[in-house]
């Protein structure tokens, strides 16, 4: 029987927002309801810092999805979208991919994409992406962030702060934050 719970067992938000695009997560793996590791990194830049990936579900799967990801992009040139369509392709199709169990949002300079495990590429209409456990708290923290902030606010401003709402309230995300901003 597969635990649900490990593809929600973080919060991963990523912000566009007036031409700057962050990628941030809470630090928080889980081992069933006990905290495993509070300071995990589940940020990571590609392509010289020009693509940042985030991630959420099993570590292990996770990094799998990573590599897999890296692979393609270097394939089709650095081109994130086509890299991510080619990755959901196989993941939905490849007998060993399709048992791992994790989501990725991926970002560059101008959009934001959610990869899933069912061949799903999103890119989100608000110019907010999120998964994980908290990520209903997250997006609509950002959602509202982002639409009060006007020029007040950056786009690592809202994702920090739409993470430490998400930590406030779901009991699978801390306040040990790691976020990046695509070059």
């Amino acid at each position: 029987m597969k635990d649900s719970n490990r593809i929600r067992s973080t919060t991963v938000c990523a912000v566009l927002h007036n031409g700057e695009v962050a990628i941030g997560a809470d630090g928080q793996a889980t081992m069933g309801n006990t905290v495993a590791k509070s300071n995990v990194k589940k940020i990571r830049k590609l392509q010289d810092g020009k693509i940042v990936t985030g991630f959420a579900g099993s570590t292990a799967d996770a990094f799998n999805l990573l590599e897999k990801f890296d692979e393609k992009l270097n394939s089709y040139g650095g081109n994130m979208k086509r890299a991510a369509i080619e990755l959901a392709k196989d993941w939905r199709t490849d007998r060993f991919l399709r048992k791992l169990e994790a989501m990725m949002i991926v970002a560059d300079k101008e959009e934001i994409l959610i990869i899933s495990g069912t061949g799903d590429v999103l890119e989100p209409d608000t110019g907010i992406a999120t998964i994980g456990s908290g990520s209903m708290y997250a997006n609509a923290a950002a959602i509202a962030l982002k639409r009060h902030a006007g020029d007040k606010l950056t786009a690592r401003q809202i994702v920090e702060e739409a993470l430490h709402i998400a930590a406030d309230i779901c009991i699978y995300t801390n306040h040990n934050l790691v976020v990046e901003e695509v070059k």
